[in-house]
């Protein structure tokens, strides 16, 4: 195992396209780092800088003490799953896994016993003798990681490997992925567009856009604690929701204000607000984006309403749900907000990348200003019928728009 650092790594393709643009990260020894952004943002470009696949325009990369920028693919030691499988469809499940050892001239014996050891942790040793064709797909994948695992490298390289699978497929081998990590701590660089995937899976999560890092975090840390709209709109699902606010002062105290509601903020969120040199007083009176996540609006029919206040109908709205999905534990209510209030919503999608299964609203594209709230199962909602939800006050969060960043 070994660290991963990239200091000022830059991938120029031509004269004018930055697909990576000065990247640093530092990748302890057995971290599991996630990759994650819209298409076309740098992730696999950054990853296969790393795997030796693409030439490195500017920077370094450290594999342990060692600069690898100029070295092969086969001498970095490491190993990398990719998005096909790219098995040898010739040959069975055990010649695919121990073919890099055969390639070494490692003892048979040898090559047999950590195959048969990897086949075990991945339960496909009924399948040794298998060609790829007749495996499922998630049955190939495993095998793909077996195929890496057995090299024992200093770091594992995975590109979207679960893209190709159906969705329960995916999720169950989320789960034997990080298992996998968790017995082994080989240090895992994991590539994807999935939010959710990087969320459940990760350390750390690195968001890219436009080849630039955007944020690196833990998940936790990430959710909470958005450096700027784009990653608070990427991470999370369904996304979250923005809109034109003021920030306005009432005595000693501050609320954000959007038509007729009213959310007071705390003290301790303009203490936050201090904490990344803003200054509230200089937003007073002005412009915001207020991001609210759909979590954290709920009906205020519900006992659940009961914890988030609203009491005096200060961070309530009134609105008329246009499309309401059932989830079973949960309802997903779609609505533009009604009255006056409608006129003060700016649409801020395009800000956030929609991509990653983020949940947009079910006619996204069609309507800016749609929103969306994740509700009780026990609310009476109805399509088409007005009703009131509370805004969570202790919860939302404000964004400079001028610059996109987290105010607090």
């Amino acid at each position: 195992m070994a660290e991963v650092t990239m200091e000022e790594v830059t991938k120029i393709y031509g004269d004018d396209v930055t697909a990576v643009d000065k990247m640093n990260l530092d990748i302890p020894d057995g971290e599991f780092v996630v990759f994650v952004g819209p298409s076309g943002c740098g992730k696999s470009t950054a990853l296969r800088m790393i795997a030796g696949l693409e030439d490195i325009s500017g920077g370094k990369v450290f594999i342990g003490d060692r600069v690898v920028n100029d070295l092969p693919p086969r001498e970095r030691d490491i190993a990398m799953v990719f998005q096909n499988y790219a098995l040898y469809p010739h040959m069975n499940v055990r010649e695919n896994m121990g073919f890099a050892l055969k390639l070494r001239k490692m003892e048979k014996s040898q090559i047999n016993n950590r195959v048969e050891e990897a086949a075990r942790i991945l339960s496909i040793e009924h399948f040794l003798d298998r060609k790829p064709k007749a495996l499922s797909g998630g049955q190939r994948q495993r095998v793909a990681l077996g195929r890496a695992i057995v090299r024992e490298p200093k770091a594992f390289l995975m590109d979207e490997p679960l893209s190709n699978l159906d969705a329960k497929l995916r999720v169950q081998m989320r789960t034997e992925i990080a298992k996998l990590h968790n017995r082994i701590g080989t240090t895992t660089i994991y590539v994807t567009h999935d939010q959710t995937e990087a969320m459940t899976m990760a350390d750390r999560i690195v968001v890219l856009k436009d080849g630039l890092v955007q944020q690196v975090a833990t998940p936790q840390i990430m959710y909470d604690q958005p450096d700027n709209v784009f990653v608070a709109g990427f991470i999370g699902s369904p996304a979250m929701n923005f809109m034109r606010a003021r920030l306005e002062k009432e005595g000693d105290a501050h609320v954000v204000v959007f038509g007729r509601t009213r959310i007071p903020i705390g003290r301790e969120a303009m203490g936050g607000a201090r904490d990344k040199g803003y200054d509230p007083e200089s937003f007073t009176g002005k412009d915001v984006i207020l991001g609210v996540r759909p979590e954290h609006i709920e009906d205020a029919g519900t006992e659940a309403a009961e914890a988030i206040g609203g009491a005096d109908g200060s961070n309530t709205m009134e609105v008329e749900p246009q499309v309401i999905e059932s989830m079973g534990s949960e309802k997903y209510l779609y609505f533009e907000v009604a009255g006056d209030q409608a006129a003060q919503l700016e649409s801020l999608g395009d800000l956030t990348g929609d991509e990653g299964g983020n949940g947009a609203s079910p006619d996204s594209g069609t309507s800016g200003e749609m929103m969306v709230a994740r509700v009780a199962a026990e609310s009476a909602a109805k399509e088409g019928q007005q009703m009131r939800l509370v805004i969570d006050g202790s919860k939302v969060q404000l964004f400079d728009p001028e610059t996109e960043k987290a105010i607090f």
